[in-house]
């Protein structure tokens, strides 16, 4: 038997869902160890070892394939662990990190504390050059004014360098140069050049994204080696991909080149994980872990892609597929302010020591304690049985809730749980309803652990009318990881109108992006057939100052000026549906093109073939459960199916909870599911 794996690290637990070669996937879960992630991902294949009845060895021997979903760069990130990172700068543009780009959100936030730059003004340096917007050397570069910066650095003791020089995109012949030069000084350590990290006109966005690749660059490398030597040393023979950031997966080695696409990799899973699911246009992703709620869309049946993604401050600079995150897992910590207010999250208790039920440390009251005191999470069965939970010291946690506002266990129990719903609605809300998706017309997709003990509440607030319950919903990034593509984007700077569309240029610039696209897939072992392109342009109405990416139809590759017409309305068209105008009279600027190179790995679609056996009868309740309903004020009966017991078409009818190993799905009254082919539970709202 052989196995591809995927291995996602979340804030509690370490998720590996692993699929074999009949299509059947099991998932498996260990506690994340943070500080020693590569620790963690190692014990998460031993539990699956042991899951399988093999060695340890023999397990890793079997696996041809491992993808990864890292947190490395991104918690260096968030708990500003960065390395010191030495800037370069053009002369007279010491200050773009300072300036950054007009803000279209907070104009009113007038009292904030002006932010510091992300690379401190003792660390940037400027060298004399300059190239023009055409592309034109207007000053000879000074290579004396870049080794003075180099010994600069090297009396800082920086440990890692970003170059961002003016219209680089257009003529990176000065960044290169500053690269060669800085090497001759100081050949051990990493350069990050902002044409090649983020090839865009914009300098914050692109020279940011350099300054961030810079700064984590160290900490992914070292991060890597270490997995690969802890592979190597448990005899793993297979491949190993790593997930970026735009939905996809990338060669270790274009990871250490290009690091800053680890950041925020693994919730971007989760959408793909949707977009394999189910075929429905407008989908919304909910992924409720340990730490946080992670919420996504797909519009059109296609990932969302922004540029706008922030760490702190400062914008990340790279596209990304939008993912928001807010702090509502099922580790969130509730308290009670000095006003009598209850706040769920942002603080969790983590891995370590985790929600009070544990019995490893914790006695705050979290979000999982308060579903253990509701009576939904069974303490006897979390995890398929394999941990156990405390309800006593649950409910000792979330009597602190109840003494400071007077009310009863149970009840502050439902509170903490709507709150903490509430919480996650507005993430929603906020990626959907200002988007330009309606929720109310929208699938929803859960994912995470908890998710579907709370989806239920959270649909009714909503409105929605369907969602989906997937059988691996516990582990549904793992699960993107595991049928995801090999992905990697492209872009090319080129200003052209609707008025004088400049179609060979574009046709020049698309040609290229192709030609990088496919060697990169040629890198990554993808053979000629499974390789596909997808296209698009980034444009706005002239004198607006953001653009939008627009989708472009062209299978060949090539756009034609005959088509005009078409890729102009399809910008309107775009426009309309996220901002609700369009301005036909308006020139159109496109300003960059871009190109996806898509992969298709074998074996990624082998879980279609393993079909769950159709339902025979009616369902049958393995046992009966308490739940404290807040509207009945008193805990009802409420029938318990085992999710494994169940075949394709069976019928639920809400209230009702099921049991899975990994999760609890609990539907509230008016909610009826019904378990599709692939084990998915789909429910109606009625």
């Amino acid at each position: 038997m052989a196995y591809q794996v995927c291995i996602d690290i979340g804030g509690t637990f370490t998720d590996c869902l692993v699929s074999d070669d009949t299509g059947r996937i099991s998932i498996f879960k260990s506690p994340t160890t943070p500080g020693a992630f590569e620790k963690g991902f190692i014990d998460v294949l031993h539990v699956a070892a042991a899951g399988y009845g093999l060695a340890p060895r023999e397990f890793l021997r079997a696996i041809d394939l491992i993808v990864h979903g890292s947190t490395v760069s991104t918690n260096a990130l968030v708990e500003r662990k960065t390395v010191k990172v030495g800037l370069i700068l053009t002369e007279g543009h010491q200050d773009v990190l300072v300036l950054r780009e007009g803000p279209r959100k907070g104009a009113f936030q007038w009292r904030l504390d002006y932010p510091e730059p992300y690379v401190p003004r003792h660390l940037t340096r400027t060298v004399g050059g300059r190239i023009d917007a055409r592309g034109r050397e207007v000053r000879p570069l000074s290579l004396a004014d870049v080794e003075t910066a180099a010994d600069a650095f090297r009396a800082s003791r920086v440990e890692a360098i970003a170059v961002g020089l003016l219209w680089s995109v257009v003529n990176p012949d000065h960044e290169l140069a500053v690269r060669e030069s800085l090497r001759r000084a100081l050949s051990d350590i990493p350069i990050t050049l902002s044409h090649e990290i983020n090839p865009m006109p914009r300098e914050y966005k692109r020279i940011i994204a350099a300054a961030i690749d810079a700064s984590i660059n160290p900490i992914v490398r070292t991060y890597i080696e270490k997995l690969e030597r802890a592979l190597l040393e448990a005899e793993f023979g297979g491949e190993l991909l790593l997930a970026n950031c735009v939905g996809g997966m990338m060669p270790v080695a274009e990871m250490i080149r290009k690091p800053i696409y680890s950041v925020m990799s693994g919730p971007t899973l989760a959408p793909m994980a949707a977009l394999a699911l189910s075929d429905e246009a407008d989908i919304i992703v909910g992924d409720m872990g340990g730490t946080t709620f992670d919420v996504s869309a797909l519009r059109d049946h296609q990932i969302i892609v922004t540029p706008d993604s922030m760490i702190h401050d400062d914008s990340l600079g790279i596209p990304k597929v939008d993912v928001r995150s807010v702090g509502a897992g099922g580790g969130s910590i509730a308290s009670v302010d000095d006003g009598g207010l209850l706040h769920v999250g942002p603080r969790s208790a983590g891995a370590r020591p985790g929600p009070a039920c544990y019995g490893k440390g914790g006695t705050e009251p979290t979000v999982t304690d308060a579903n253990v005191v509701l009576g939904i999470v069974d303490p006897d069965y979390f995890l398929g049985g394999k941990m156990r939970l405390d309800r006593e010291r649950a409910e000792a946690a979330v009597a602190k809730v109840a003494d400071r506002l007077s009310i009863t266990v149970e009840e502050a129990a439902h509170a903490i749980y709507a709150t903490s719903n509430h919480n996650m609605v507005a993430a929603i809300e906020e990626i959907t309803v200002r988007e330009g998706i309606n929720p109310r017309d929208s699938f929803f997709v859960c994912g995470g652990g908890a998710t579907a003990i709370h989806i239920a509440d959270m649909a009714d607030i909503l409105q929605l009318k369907r969602y989906m319950i997937p059988r691996f919903m516990a582990g549904l990034s793992a699960f993107g990881g595991l049928i995801s593509d090999i992905r990697k984007e492209g872009t090319a700077v080129l200003l052209t109108s609707s008025v004088g569309f400049d179609a060979a240029a574009v046709n020049q610039a698309l040609a290229k992006l192709k030609v990088e696209g496919d060697a990169f897939l040629a890198a990554a072992g993808v053979v000629p057939g499974n390789r596909r392109f997808e296209f698009s342009f980034l444009g706005r109405y002239e004198y607006q100052s953001f653009e939008i990416e627009v989708g472009l139809d062209i299978a060949d590759g090539t756009v034609d000026a005959d088509r005009l017409v078409e890729y102009v309305e399809a910008f309107h068209r775009m426009h309309e549906r996220i901002y609700s105008i369009r301005a036909e009279r308006d020139v159109v600027e496109f300003t960059a093109w871009k190109l996806r190179a898509i992969g298709k790995r074998d074996g990624q679609d082998i879980w279609r073939s393993h079909l769950l056996p159709d339902q025979v009868g009616d369902p049958t309740p393995k046992t009966i459960r308490q739940v404290y309903s807040r509207e009945a004020g008193l805990r009802e009966a409420t029938p318990v199916y085992d999710l494994d017991g169940l075949g394709a078409g069976a019928r639920l009818t809400g209230p009702c909870i099921v049991d899975a190993e990994t999760f609890t799905a609990f539907l509230k009254p008016g909610h009826d599911g019904t378990l599709d082919r692939y084990g998915n539970l789909v429910v109606h709202v009625r």
